[in-house]
């Protein structure tokens, strides 16, 4: 007996097309299922069936022919139809099969590879809710332990409140109201007994002493942890991130899920150089064995100053490792002071002794593979050292937990992505070569800024002026490293380094969004003449451009993405900088330059996160041991102050510093309504030098970091009033009475020439015609009626078509943005627009800041007539534009 076939419509739609895969696949899923076909797949892997003939005949596939299908599937798992034919041909035990039947027995073999991939998935994603589960639940756990102890707190405060006597007379309620934990946090000298922690036997009291401190702020209660906004758990999130409430130092703790084993993650976290960029070396100087099978070690730690008005810190401190009852990893780790006792650690000058209060890692194997961290950082990072208005960068919790404790987290997942086989490689290279690139990058930059004695540094005297400090390195290979070839930086007739560095306070500037315009609007703060002079460094005659030379042309930059984190936090890219044109003993260099950029931070969302840009110029060949001289920008946030006064948006960080400076203040009237923010910049650029070229270099270096401050002030100026929909440009029309009437005379003058209005507004007020014209979808744009006409004014869509914002509008001329065509047009335009008023230009391609070329339908030029009729300037209109 035959079957019927039903929905024909169904079964063309499963034989029609080669290669289809949704729809069609689970067409011909159907119509297997209906005629038999793959209803025997459980008897083999293969997935055996029954093909469907048309006689009507049954027939299963033997095992020979599922291997031969399974061998021609695992080298194509999409066969076109010839190889099906090809593959019919060359496999007689496949003759009785006919094409049709394994163009559907392959559509059913890849729907059960997804599936499986799928299930796969599904049991990785129910792994790790069953575990976020269990963490949430010990979480909500501590929290209600916290609720009781505070509840208890309220109602004893409330007593002693109601009865005076009773807090003045009774102190026996201390040990009560806090916990014997979190007493002795508070004061741990007061328990501990006498020993001698000169010997392992004192070291390991310390040590276990550590550990029962640092569980019981992993998973107790002896510090208020309060969760940081944005921080939400989930299969795919970070984990839990919490920051301390009032306790002495500064903490952060972190919870989350890595597919990593508990000994990776040990061996990861240790190695402290590789995740936590503000660590300059970890030497462990003892290792001293347990009896339980752990180690203690002895460590002295250095660390890297953020910017160049602080010190760096340095760290003297025990670490134990040792394993737990249920199976867990424990690394825990506290400074060593006079108070807990045991050697005293090495003194380096120019550093500031800092203090690692109880921390650790606590690291729990989960089932079915991977690992459940718990992360605690508690310092105390000395902050009364450091000048008041710096304070912030040491007494934020959510800083240290951005720098360090994050850090850790994100680190050890990265390695676990990249372990997983499904990171793709970026510029044919491996994610752990891409990843020694960022390190060097950002390790560059920190020595640049700290410029430490001991690797060569030397200060430099100054020109009379404070803001800008110049430092030279003359043994540079020592810090470049051996690794490194340093034969192209640096000539036989010697030379050295020389960085030049300063800092600055911004006010209401958002990191993230400064440093997303600095990397995106390079031709606003960087001369073209410097670049050439650092990228000749690295050609075999160094020293071509000795300085800042005329003639230099900023072209467009084109990014090319090389690798970025598993949150894309921070990504490395290589930058191509196009059209300079620069000549020395009529010796051309190229036009193209190329940097090696690392850009983190530019998350606004992400409390207490650095923004940094940093880059270096390599060349052509771009060799895993190239070279790298860092500079760049690092903007670090300051906690907001309600209380500070309204002050100038930047100010020289150096002036705030000395006790009665009068720095010019002026009013803002925008900061009733803004969030009074801070943050530190921190600018640091590195050149190459010949000796007999270092004051040269030096001068040129001197200038050039002040023409970025000012540019980068400039800038700041510009972004700081507006921070909405996290755009560079502000959305608001500028309010000045200039503005008001210039909106006036080009409405007026577009009326009075073209018979048309310009803008359709119901009120005739000035504010309204402000407003209308800025908020026009078509781009609006004066210039300057001189021989060079340059920008005055755009509205927003003109600021999105150029790119740019209002002040540096000012910097772009007519011509640049025009091209061939729409030069030509308008030059046999222009008498028109002067005789009539006005003229339209045919539509074309202009370019914008960034050399992205931009297509418009078409453009209408007209003279602006001022309140006397004479001409004030030349407005444009650009007509449906778009980017192309």
């Amino acid at each position: 007996m035959t079957r019927r076939r039903p929905w024909p419509w169904l079964l063309a739609s499963a034989e029609a097309g080669e290669e289809g895969e949704g729809s069609t696949g689970m067409a011909a899923a159907m119509v297997a299922a209906v005629h038999g076909v793959g209803r025997q797949d459980r008897s083999s892997p293969g997935g055996g069936g029954a093909p469907q003939v048309d006689t009507g005949k049954y027939v299963r596939y033997t095992p020979e022919q599922v291997e031969a299908l399974e061998r021609v599937y695992g080298e194509c798992p999409k066969p076109s139809s010839l190889r099906r034919q090809q593959l019919i041909r060359e496999c007689p035990i496949l003759s009785n099969i006919e094409p049709k039947q394994i163009k559907v027995w392959f559509q059913n073999r890849r729907c059960r590879e997804k599936q499986r991939k799928e299930a796969s998935r599904l049991q990785t994603v129910n792994r790790k809710l069953t575990a976020m589960n269990k963490l949430l639940m010990e979480e909500n756990d501590r929290l209600q332990k916290q609720v009781s102890r505070l509840v208890y707190e309220n109602g004893y405060m409330r007593q002693q409140l109601h009865n005076p006597s009773v807090a003045t007379t009774d102190t026996s309620c201390e040990s009560v109201v806090t916990s014997g934990q979190h007493h002795q946090q508070q004061n741990p000298a007061a328990t501990r007994p006498q020993r001698d922690a000169n010997n392992p036997a004192g070291l390991l009291a310390i040590a276990e002493e550590t550990l029962a401190e640092f569980l019981s702020k992993a998973t107790g209660t002896a510090v208020d942890w309060v969760q940081m906004v944005g921080m939400k758990p989930g299969p795919d999130s970070i984990g839990i991130i919490a920051v301390s409430h009032n306790c002495s130092g500064v903490a952060a703790r972190a919870c989350g899920l890595v597919s990593l084993e508990p000994t990776k993650v040990a061996e990861i976290l240790k190695d402290r150089p590789s995740w936590y960029r503000d660590c300059r070396c970890v030497d462990v100087l003892h290792v001293i064995p347990t009896g339980n099978g752990g180690t203690i070690e002895l460590i002295y730690m250095q660390t890297y100053a953020p910017t160049t008005l602080a010190a760096p810190r340095d760290f003297w401190i025990l670490r134990y490792t040792s394993g737990l009852e249920d199976g867990s990893l424990v690394i825990c780790e506290r400074s060593l002071t006079q108070s807990t006792g045991g050697p005293s650690g090495p003194n380096t000058p120019n550093f500031v002794r800092a203090e690692v209060l109880p921390s650790g890692y606590l690291i729990r194997p989960c089932e079915g593979g991977g690992s459940m961290i718990h992360i605690v950082d508690h310092v105390d990072l000395d902050a009364w050292s450091v000048p008041e208005v710096l304070r912030p960068l040491y007494e934020s919790p959510k800083i240290l937990a951005q720098k360090m404790t994050i850090a850790a987290l994100r680190h050890i997942r990265q390695i676990a992505h990249e372990s997983s086989g499904e990171m793709p490689y970026g510029g044919g290279r491996q994610p752990a070569v891409l990843r020694t690139f960022s390190q060097r990058l950002s390790r560059g930059f920190n020595d640049a800024v700290n410029g430490f004695p001991d690797d060569g540094w030397s200060l430099m005297s100054s020109d009379g002026a404070e803001d800008v400090t110049i430092a030279f390195n003359s043994s540079p290979n020592k810090l470049v490293g051996s690794h490194v070839n340093s034969s192209q930086l640096f000539s036989a007739i010697g030379g050295g380094i020389l960085c030049a560095k300063a800092s600055m306070l911004l006010q209401n500037v958002p990191p993230a969004l400064l440093v997303r315009f600095l990397r995106e609007h390079r031709s606003e703060w960087a001369d073209p003449g410097v670049d050439a002079y650092s990228a000749a460094a690295l050609r075999a005659s160094p020293y071509a451009v000795p300085g800042l030379r005329a003639g230099g042309f900023m072209g467009s930059q084109v990014i090319l993405p090389l690798a970025h984190t598993l949150e894309h936090e921070e990504f490395l890219e290589v930058i191509r900088l196009e059209g300079h044109s620069l000549c020395h003993d009529e010796v051309v260099l190229s036009r193209d330059m190329y940097l090696l950029q690392l850009c983190s931070g530019v998350d606004e969302n992400a409390a207490g996160a650095c923004a940094q840009l940093v880059f270096a110029p390599i060349d052509e060949s771009f060799a895993d041991d190239a070279p790298l001289l860092p500079s760049g920008f690092r903007v670090i946030p300051l906690d907001g102050k309600t209380d500070a006064p309204s002050a100038t948006r930047t100010l020289d960080l150096a002036s705030t510093l000395e006790v009665g400076s009068g720095g010019t203040t002026r009013a803002s009237s925008d900061t009733s309504s803004t969030c009074n923010t801070r943050s530190v910049l921190t600018i640091a650029f590195q050149f190459s030098y010949e000796n007999h070229l270092r004051e040269s270099v030096a001068a040129m270096a001197r200038q050039y970091v002040r023409t970025v401050v000012a540019s980068v002030q400039r800038v700041a100026m510009a972004i700081a009033p507006s921070r909405l929909g996290g755009q560079i440009e502000t959305k608001n029309p500028p309010g000045s009475p200039e503005a008001h009437t210039l909106a006036r005379w080009i409405g007026r003058s577009y009326r009075f020439h073209t018979g048309a209005d310009l803008l359709r507004t119901d009120s005739q007020s000035t504010d309204s015609s402000l407003k209308a014209m800025w908020q026009h979808s078509d781009s609006i744009m004066c210039c300057s009626l001189k021989a060079a006409p340059v920008f005055t004014f755009a509205n927003q869509a003109g600021l999105d078509m150029l790119e740019t914002t209002l002040i540096a509008l000012q910097d772009i001329s007519l011509e640049k943005i025009l091209d061939d065509d729409g030069r030509k047009a308008l030059c046999t335009e222009f008498p028109k627009i002067m005789q009539q008023g006005f003229a339209y230009l045919p539509g074309g391609v202009c370019v914008s800041s960034m050399g992205r070329p931009v297509s418009y339908e078409q453009a209408v030029a007209w003279k602006v007539l001022s309140d006397d009729d004479t001409p004030h300037c030349l407005a444009f209109m650009f007509v449906n534009w778009s980017f192309v």
